[in-house]
């Protein structure tokens, strides 16, 4: 409990601007009873003490500290890494080189050795070879890449997860600040579903199997989240009365109306091999 109270403060303390709004509707993202369909109605939850008028203004007005976030959000597993700097792979006329003429080029990166130290079930690992096309990479790069690469199976049943249940998707912004600010308040949502991993009680549905324990999925985790947050620190403030703002006059026009951006197009391709060396040589 003091690990996961511990991270709310920390993470109350990323949000710079409308912390108090931003920090609320993430709580009741967690705390829902169902997935996220709409932002307004997160704001009708006692988790969200604020109206939506502030929800609309934190989502499109609030700021996070991106780089303390992620210092925050980050975990490094144990392994052993080694990293060779400007090898080049062995490329072929295949995938992306398909439409290459003449002699294929040296591209030159950075070979990444990474050796895990213990496997579930006592297995033996082997080393696992990574290719980056960045050279000149510091060791907090390396640890990027290859922390990426043990996590790649998880990242289908996260997204899955952010999308149907978290509601990631769900609001519509039009400025891309606010969609990237969204993300980590989803992101850090997650989070602390894996924080609260064992401490949560399994409230399994009558035709879910029982769940070993502290092995609970993120879904299950969130259905008692909203038991374990009264445990926890909550740093968010009382909001303060206030009155509504007089709005635009009735029968004025917007003078600031919102950006619009046409859609982008795609270009047809071939689709088989034969075809695009056909292609290929007709081009000449």
């Amino acid at each position: 409990m003091g690990v996961l109270s511990r991270f709310r403060v920390e993470f109350y303390e990323c949000l710079y601007t409308r912390a108090d709004a931003l920090f609320e509707l993430t709580d009741a993202v967690l705390c829902a009873d169902g997935p996220v369909t709409s932002l307004v109605e997160l704001t009708l939850m006692a988790e969200h003490r604020r109206g939506h008028g502030a929800m609309y203004d934190a989502v499109n007005h609030g700021w996070l500290e991106p780089r303390r976030l992620r210092r925050l959000l980050a975990s490094t597993p144990t392994a052993e890494v080694l990293a060779w700097d400007r090898m080049h792979p062995r490329l072929q006329a295949r995938g992306p080189w398909l439409d290459h003429c003449g002699e294929l080029p040296l591209i030159h990166g950075t070979l990444i050795r990474l050796k895990v130290k213990h496997l579930p079930g006592d297995r033996d690992p082997k080393p696992v070879w990574l290719w980056s096309s960045k050279t000149g990479m510091t060791s907090e790069d390396v640890d990027l890449r290859w922390q990426a690469f043990l996590r790649r199976f998880d990242l289908e049943h996260t997204f899955r997860l952010f999308k149907q249940t978290l509601g990631w998707t769900v609001p519509k912004v039009r400025d891309p600040a606010s969609a990237d600010l969204w993300s980590w308040l989803i992101i850090a949502a997650h989070t602390q579903l894996r924080i609260a991993r064992p401490l949560a009680e399994d409230l399994r549905r009558p035709w879910e199997r029982p769940a070993e324990p502290r092995r609970l999925t993120p879904a299950r985790v969130r259905r008692g989240f909203r038991h374990l947050r009264v445990k926890t620190a909550r740093p968010a403030g009382v909001p303060r009365p206030s009155r509504p703002g007089p709005g635009r006059p009735p029968g004025s026009k917007n003078r600031r109306p919102a950006p619009r951006h046409e859609p982008g197009k795609t270009v047809k391709r071939a689709e088989t091999l034969t075809e695009h060396v056909r292609l290929k040589q007709l081009r000449g």
